[in-house]
């Protein structure tokens, strides 16, 4: 294992040891509305405060993007930059529902390198190396090998805090649903990617999401066999917030169902 993806699965486990006390006793945490439908709980903070501490003391001049602390500590000069997310799916937790996860990604002068996604609920543990290969619990893995649209199943997350684009996303929604054999919104966007590395999920798709919901997704994706991109194809999804992924087969036929939808409203 890469030694930066080391340091990695490190933060992942200590925030999930942080996450996991926290979810025998839910009702009793304090919960903040960032916006509407978006929260933000203490334990967010535990978990983002012990990813830092880990992968500052390993690697001090490194950037950070963190969900709750944004570019904290970052440094104009570096290279690397950690993108991180350190619970994805917090109204799940805050509801008790067991669909969350720990994501952390590196990225080297733009372009992802190291990803960790961890389920602490099911104790798994997603890890990719760009040109490494991506792997569950150290097991090799790869994506689904469906090629038909109405045998895949397809992930993807509800508008829940913007709705400028929610007529072109139902739109979508009703063709894919059509033409599929099932859409699943479990709610945490870096285990759904990751579960499209793995085969559980022939494709993904969503709209408005931040980078650290995607960073160490698509690097799953991709080492697993996959591919990635905006509404287009192109690889400016982490810009635009909007992501198409899957199989290669699954991956263009999402993107012509999605094609027709797209206007000035909805850009890539």
């Amino acid at each position: 294992m890469h030694p930066t993806l080391n340091i990695a699965v490190k933060a992942a486990r200590r925030a999930g040891q942080i996450i996991n006390r926290a979810s025998m006793d839910v009702d009793k945490l304090r919960i903040d509305v960032k916006q509407q439908s978006d929260y933000v709980t203490e334990v967010d903070r535990a978990a983002e405060a012990a990813i830092l501490d880990v992968l500052r003391e390993a690697y001090p001049a490194y950037g950070i993007l963190a969900e709750e602390s944004g570019l904290a500590g970052t440094s104009p000069d570096s290279e690397y930059q950690w993108i991180i997310d350190p619970l994805d799916g917090t109204t799940n937790f805050i509801h008790g529902m067991p669909q969350y996860a720990i994501s952390i990604g590196l990225a080297h002068k733009g372009v992802m390198t190291q990803a960790v996604v961890y389920d602490p609920n099911r104790n798994e543990i997603f890890t990719a190396s760009k040109g490494g290969g991506a792997y569950l619990n150290e097991k090799r893995i790869r994506v689904a090998k469906r090629t038909k649209l109405d045998e895949a199943l397809i992930g993807t997350g509800f508008p829940y805090r913007m709705f400028d684009h929610i007529d072109a996303y139902l739109a979508i929604f009703r063709e894919v649903a059509q033409k599929t054999a099932g859409m699943r919104r479990p709610g945490a966007a870096s285990l759904d990617l990751a579960w499209v590395a793995c085969g559980r999920m022939d494709g993904f798709w969503e709209l408005g999401l931040s980078p650290w919901d995607m960073a160490a997704g698509t690097l799953l994706i991709t080492e697993a066999g996959g591919l990635v991109g905006d509404l287009s194809g192109e690889a400016n999804y982490m810009q635009t917030g909007n992501i198409v992924g899957g199989n290669p087969k699954i991956f263009s036929q999402l993107l012509q169902i999605i094609a027709p939808h797209r206007t000035a409203k909805l850009p890539a």
